[in-house]
């Protein structure tokens, strides 16, 4: 079959978060099962010096006049076939200093909506014949970013004999391209994609609206995510039009890509471990210690994080917590970003107790893996959480997740209840009520196993042992491209 992704990133080139890693893995695991698959970006700076041999396949001019080239190159990939990569060529609008969304003071760029309606506009170009060299069958857009592209697919005519299916991604129904109402008119869609069955939300106007009302077919990122986006609490204002859309909505579970998330064979830890001989992961607790001055203290209990620091990440209960984390006996490493506020209480708390508490602003991918190599415990307390990868890279190494009971946390955490441990189905810690005291609890519960020794090895070789390859997910994929395609 012949797929095109789209997506805003795509790691190894470019990551601000976990659609990066997705929007990477996925098209591998569909080229190792045989699928014909190539990826549209944005020109932005790091894929364009990522994209090797590329050449120019097309011209197009974007809905307000602007001319972009379209390029078409290739990425290596360790062990498999090279992706095959088309990046849009337009420098005056991917070209710019800060992250692809925000400028160096953290303020969205003014032109975002041109920025990425440009990329839905050429992906649904590509999918009617805008290549002379190929054409998909199905095109699978990724979040917000490039929601339009089902929208123009679905208002512009089609060229060539066959139909291409659409398939749109919710990663975060919470970030939805929301723009003032007269950049509509840069879009160059006719009035009737506008209105409550369009594109237009609360008088703004919602790219995301443009996938979950176009598209063929929609999938989220896990199961439980695909029901909650269904209700008022999590169905940011979308939650009736996502009922409307239910028989085309369905939730597949994300991977973990093994070629970068194997503790067995990550170069970037200092010590390889694998399920049963975990000698590794002690020395990489040492060595994590050393780099990042915590006491090295071998049997103090190490808490991990690696989020955005934000409250919808649940980081205010984790500060909250943290007196109760340390009386206990435990140690906190950190690593993100996020609300100033957040940032500057835990350098606070990390300045009043360095030794116990390290916090490391921004994101390092280095600094990722070791953190998950050498924790015990990795703390997922989000409000809500559509999958979640964090999480899911804990369970692979060994880093039990503690984590609120939603979203794809819940699909992936089995809680270490006496019966889950009896059966050798807990992967870690659950909270069902976002506060204080239900974060607190599963706290008590991690140190209350911690001090079991034999206990612990169990829940974390069950941890350890969880299936979480993207093959299973890539086979779920084919089967919605083949819906979509009906």
């Amino acid at each position: 079959m012949k797929i095109l992704q789209v997506s805003a990133e795509l790691f190894p080139l470019l990551k601000t978060g976990g659609l990066a890693d997705v929007a990477g893995a996925l098209p591998r695991a569909l080229l190792a099962a045989g699928q014909d698959v190539r990826v549209l970006l944005p020109g932005f700076p790091a894929i364009r010096d990522g994209v090797a041999d590329a050449v120019q396949v097309a011209e197009l001019e974007a809905p307000w006049g602007e001319r972009a080239r379209l390029r078409l190159g290739r990425i290596g990939t360790e062990g498999g076939p090279d992706l095959r990569a088309y990046w849009i060529d337009a420098p005056w609008l991917y070209d710019r200093p800060g992250n692809p969304y925000e400028d160096a003071q953290r303020q969205p760029y003014q032109d975002n909506h041109r920025r990425f309606a440009l990329l839905g506009f050429a992906a649904a170009r590509i999918a009617h014949g805008l290549d002379p060299g190929w054409q998909p069958q199905v095109l699978h857009a990724h979040d917000w970013h490039a929601a339009l592209a089902p929208a123009y697919m679905a208002f512009s005519p089609r060229r060539g004999p066959q139909r291409v299916g659409s398939v749109f991604t919710v990663h975060n129904l919470a970030y939805q391209g929301l723009f003032a109402p007269w950049h509509f008119a840069d879009l160059g869609l006719p009035a009737a994609a506008w209105g409550i069955d369009g594109l237009e939300y609360h008088g703004q106007l919602s790219f995301m609206k443009g996938g979950l009302g176009f598209a063929d077919r929609i999938t989220t990122v896990s199961p439980t995510y695909a029901r909650e986006i269904q209700t008022p609490e999590q169905g940011c204002g979308l939650d009736g039009l996502l009922r409307r859309r239910a028989g085309v909505l369905s939730g597949i579970l994300n991977g973990v890509d093994d070629q970068v998330w194997n503790p067995a064979t990550d170069a970037l830890l200092p010590h390889p471990f694998e399920p049963g001989q975990l000698a590794g992961k002690m020395r990489c607790k040492a060595a994590l210690q050393t780099q990042l001055g915590l006491a090295p203290e071998a049997l103090a209990p190490l808490f991990v994080v690696v989020s955005r620091l934000t409250e919808q990440k649940g980081l205010h209960l984790v500060l909250g917590g943290l007196d109760a984390l340390l009386a206990q006996g435990g140690q906190l490493a950190l690593l993100g970003s996020g609300d100033a506020w957040l940032e500057q209480a835990f350098r606070e708390r990390a300045a009043a107790a360095p030794r116990s508490v390290s916090v490391t602003l921004g994101y390092n991918e280095p600094l990722a893996h070791r953190l998950f190599g050498a924790g015990d415990v990795t703390l997922v307390p989000s409000l809500f959480e559509p999958c979640g990868l964090t999480q899911m890279y804990g369970l692979k190494y060994g880093s039990l997740p503690l984590v609120h009971r939603v979203g794809g946390l819940a699909d992936t955490v089995v809680d270490a209840t006496l019966e889950d441990m009896a059966d050798g189905r807990a992967t870690g810690f659950c909270f069902e009520t976002f506060d204080a005291e239900g974060f607190a609890r599963a706290l008590r519960r991690a140190f209350a196993l911690y001090r079991r020794p034999a206990d612990w090895d169990a829940v974390r070789a069950s941890a350890m042992g969880r299936p979480a390859d993207w093959r299973g997910a890539a086979a779920r994929y084919l089967d919605i491209y083949a819906q979509a395609l009906a």
